[in-house]
């Protein structure tokens, strides 16, 4: 019993946090926009707690879309579920129990904020099948992890301002920059099994494209940072964003596979540059 506790916890990449701090920096970000610095507890919880399940169930749907490619590719070929230590039906009770969690948790918020849950859950359900025919999967992820950023200002003002939509687009092009990094550390097994990446996509210019969405989610901050007319520490820990940016292309220049995953391993340090930008601004 204990065995398979511990290969559902592998399922859900529960000792890999860094996909959901990669969900929730974004939704912080607009949390702590939309209530003027001060969120409730009962809001920060709700998110916290939701991003942790969306994320989990997201990895189970993932593995449950892709058991037969990962088998093939060395690092995912020990995962439970393709390894058969879990069945495919498991895997997918885990994110459906997960996901229901998820919507009995965001209960206590408005409708609003209930009507997005559920394009969120259906983006989450479909990004690991668009690997099979749509040429950069990650703009996919980058939608599917920009959802808590509307449903925070719903929860919070039961609307969506206009400059919300500016925090997306810097989400989605960030989400593109760190994942196609991560996708350059499978693209030869990917090649191989036929699969679609933004790496593969983009081939020699993936790391001029990374940069460019570095650029777009740094220069999207620096907009909704003039909107909004934070003050000058805001502007310190942008520089700070810029500068891991730097950081990161040094490490993927050579397209070397351990440097490509460290760099994506350390994008949280960027998401929470962006989020103490804010939050200091308060």
């Amino acid at each position: 019993m204990f065995s398979k506790w511990s290969d559902y916890l592998a399922l859900i990449r529960f000792d890999k946090p860094i996909g959901t701090l990669l969900v929730l920096w974004p939704t912080l970000w607009a949390l702590w926009i939309a209530s003027s610095g001060s969120p409730q507890f009962l809001h920060w919880m709700i998110f916290v707690v939701g991003c942790f399940l969306m994320r989990s169930a997201g990895c189970a749907i993932n593995d449950f879309a892709d058991r037969d490619f990962d088998k093939h590719v060395t690092r995912t070929k020990n995962r439970p579920l393709t390894a058969g230590r879990i069945r495919p039906v498991e895997a997918l009770i885990v994110a459906g129990v997960l996901a229901l969690l998820a919507f009995i948790l965001i209960w206590p918020l408005n409708l609003y904020t209930k009507l997005l849950s559920i394009p969120a859950l259906a983006v989450a359900i479909i990004y690991p099948f668009t690997k099979r025919f749509f040429s950069i999967p990650q703009a996919i992820l980058g939608i599917a992890f920009s959802f808590g950023i509307p449903m925070a200002f719903a929860a919070v003002t039961d609307e969506i301002p206009a400059y919300a939509w500016i925090l997306v687009i810097a989400n989605i092009a960030w989400a593109i920059a760190y994942d196609t990094a991560y996708a350059m550390v499978d693209r030869e097994d990917d090649l191989k099994l036929g699969i679609k990446t933004s790496a593969i996509t983009f081939g020699q210019r993936d790391v001029t494209v990374i940069c460019l969405c570095y650029g777009i989610a740094i220069a999207s901050f620096a907009l909704l940072g003039w909107h909004l007319q934070f003050p000058i520490i805001f502007w310190c820990f942008l520089a700070m964003a810029t500068l891991l940016s730097v950081y990161y292309y040094r490490l993927i220049k050579d397209r070397q596979p351990d440097q490509c995953f460290w760099a994506f391993k350390r994008n949280n340090w960027f998401g929470m540059s962006l989020f103490l930008a804010i939050a200091f601004s308060y």
